[in-house]
């Protein structure tokens, strides 16, 4: 790792490594890293997602009646909307649970009818396996309850480690054979007439399925060797620079997440055999499989509709024409809602050509409208699925939390006004504080970063608080000067800082001890340092050794998050359940960066953040971003200066020894 040798503090190059050999933790500063005998702080073994997954399925099987239970594991006890699994099912299973319960993706969710009332009337259901058993007698009598006096079919549903909803239908074998379950399996009965309908409405949907395969086909083969090759190199890129998303194809995953990586990510290399994008290429079109040609079609289409973050939209549901035609429809009717511009007319029909010319018409619409409305995205954590929203404009809640937010800042800050518009205003009129000292801080800049997260975790009622940035813009300024991508690409987690400013009694999820938070508000800090050295490079010529690396694209809208505390190892320890994200770009020497700074709020138990919660949160990292930006220009203009604060001493003396 290189380091970058803090001018003022004498230390030479050997002290420096020598340094950075210590534990970074506060609580064991002066201390060697990697002696302690055992983590500080152990996590179950189950937190998040698989303890999660298990008090779902407890809450399943107790449910008063099998239609409840559907219920329950669709939306994993209230966790997640059940529009994500009902479109994360392969067709088998779409048919089967349309017809059994009336639940479908396509209209509202549920589909009334006979199926439906039937599916109502069904009565209880049998757990299968471990203690939650229920004997093959008990099952008969609730078949009886129902009102059929044999079943004509025995099925299962259940849940599987991923997280998805399972059925066994006529034509699979037990689930515990194919699938690896949370828990047991709720017997299923099957009238007569329930397969005769299955049968009817599952040929009608493969049929559906197989015309669209052969149209992807044709599209595919129309666009030739070098387009397919074109598509695959696109895709490769954005499963190697986008966030963890998990999608399916039938009963395939295709993933870039963790240890069962199926494409390019942070377990597969670029060109690695076992990505599925790069065993495609010198493979002919035609053996290509079906699940192979939906995946390139379909996130080739979503690609092209906002780029690469729009895979995330698809997060945790099937590839399929249907669903991304959904989705595009979806997000043509939000855009066109905003007044004025070129409205995008719908699609004439489901096939890939015309879709593609959708995506495109949506892409420029997406264009036209980010400068007159707040674009941002619902992430919904247990199955890491992002929904992208327009927002309305800011209402009173919005405009209350500003103005106490101004408030809070106008006390400590040589700034005036009353909105952050107005303090923005005022800063830039007079910025040269930026780069002097100020209160105890050495820099105007950072006590405006640490006085704005301060104030923002009192107004928004937050746990937690933080902004990021880079410690050195005079260093900035000079490497791009000099053109010096490959030096910028070397910097480390170092060169960057986040002020992480918890309030006093979030102790109180933490063993009530300001030394572990601490702790945990110093490793949201590293984190985040990870995370600007993550975007950094994202935003500069791809010269070799920037295509080298490993970056991410940068953000560029802001999000809420609910129940986050289920897969980021960080999130689960720190218990970071409700967020908000709101990244800004920052112009240095004419060059615009995105997510170059941003502002985090988090809260641990409780109510989630709302719209205006995350409008008036993100106006106010807009004020760090105009802080930053004007202290880069002061940086251009000779200033020379550095961001010491923020590093692990800093988070210690101000949370675990706070002043009295």
């Amino acid at each position: 790792m290189t380091l970058p040798i803090e001018r003022d503090t004498g230390l030479s190059r050997k002290a420096a490594l020598a340094k950075a050999r210590q534990s970074r933790r506060p609580s064991r500063l002066g201390r060697r890293a990697g002696t302690a005998a055992e983590p500080d702080y152990p996590v179950a073994e189950d937190a998040g997602f698989p303890g999660l997954l298990k008090r779902v399925w407890r809450e399943a099987a107790a449910a008063p009646d099998l239609p409840s239970a559907v219920d329950t594991l669709l939306t994993l006890a209230g966790h997640v909307p059940a529009d994500i699994q009902l479109r994360a099912l392969p067709v088998a299973d779409e048919c089967a649970l349309k017809i059994l319960f009336g639940r479908s993706w396509r209209g509202n969710g549920r589909i009334a009818g006979p199926a439906a009332a039937a599916a109502e009337a069904a009565g209880d259901a049998e757990v299968a396996g471990g203690t939650e058993a229920i004997r093959d007698a008990e099952a008969a009598r609730a078949i009886g309850a129902a009102g059929e006096a044999e079943a004509a079919f025995l099925g299962e549903i259940g849940l599987n480690t991923s997280g998805r909803v399972v059925l066994r239908v006529p034509s699979k074998g037990p689930l515990s054979g194919e699938e690896e379950l949370v828990g047991g399996v709720l017997r299923v009965p099957w009238s007569g007439r329930d397969l005769a309908d299955y049968q009817a409405e599952l040929a009608r949907a493969t049929a559906r399925l197989r015309e669209s395969v052969a149209d992807c086909r044709a599209w595919l083969t129309a666009a030739g060797p070098d387009g397919r090759r074109d598509m695959l190199e696109t895709l490769k890129e954005a499963a190697r620079r986008t966030a963890p998303f998990v999608l399916y194809s039938g009963d395939r995953q295709y993933t870039n997440f963790r240890d069962r990586n199926t494409l390019t990510g942070k377990t597969l290399w670029p060109g690695h055999p076992d990505c599925a994008l790069s065993s495609l290429a010198p493979i002919p079109l035609e053996l290509w499989s079906d699940s192979d040609v939906l995946m390139v079609a379909c996130l080739t289409l979503l690609v092209r509709s906002a780029g690469f973050a729009r895979i995330e939209e698809a997060n945790g549901t099937q590839l399929t024409i249907d669903h991304v035609a959904h989705l595009l429809e979806r997000t043509r009717l939000a855009y066109n809602g905003v007044p004025g511009g070129e409205q995008v007319p719908p699609a004439a029909s489901a096939r890939v050509a015309t879709l593609g010319d959708l995506a495109e018409a949506v892409a420029r619409r997406r264009r036209e409208i980010t400068s007159k409305v707040q674009l941002y995205r619902e992430i919904h954590g247990p199955l890491m699925h992002k929904i992208e929203r327009v927002a309305g404009a800011p209402a009173g809640d919005a405009r209350r939390l500003e103005a106490d937010l101004c408030a809070r800042v106008r006390d400590r800050l040589p700034v005036t006004g009353d909105t952050l518009g107005e303090l923005g205003t005022a800063l830039a009129a007079s910025p040269g504080w930026l780069a002097e000292p100020h209160g105890e801080f050495g820099t105007g800049l950072e006590s405006l970063v640490y006085e704005t997260v301060r104030a923002a975790t009192a107004t928004f009622d937050a746990d937690f608080a933080m902004s990021r940035g880079m410690r050195s813009l005079t260093a900035l300024v000079t490497a791009l000067r000099e053109q010096e991508w490959a030096e910028i690409a070397t910097w480390d987690l170092p060169h960057f800082f986040c002020c992480v400013v918890p309030t006093p009694e979030a102790r109180r999820y933490f063993a009530d001890s300001p030394a572990q938070l601490a702790d945990v508000a110093w490793s949201m800090s590293a984190r985040m340092q990870y995370n600007s050295w993550h975007f950094l490079v994202g935003n500069l010529p791809k010269s070799p050794e920037i295509a080298a690396r490993d970056y991410f694209v940068p953000p560029t809208i802001p999000d809420i998050a609910y129940y986050s505390d289920q897969h980021h190892h960080g999130h689960v320890a720190a218990k970071v359940r409700f967020s908000i994200r709101s990244p800004q770009s920052v112009e240095v020497l004419g060059r615009a960066f995105n997510g170059f700074v941003d502002l985090r709020l988090l809260r641990c138990e409780g109510l989630p953040f709302d719209e205006q919660d995350l409008l008036a949160a993100h106006r106010a990292s807009g004020f760090i971003a105009k802080a930053t930006g004007l202290a880069a220009a002061l940086a251009a203009e000779g200033a020379d200066f550095d961001i010491t604060a923020f590093d692990t001493q800093w988070h210690w003396e101000k949370i675990a020894r706070p002043p009295r």
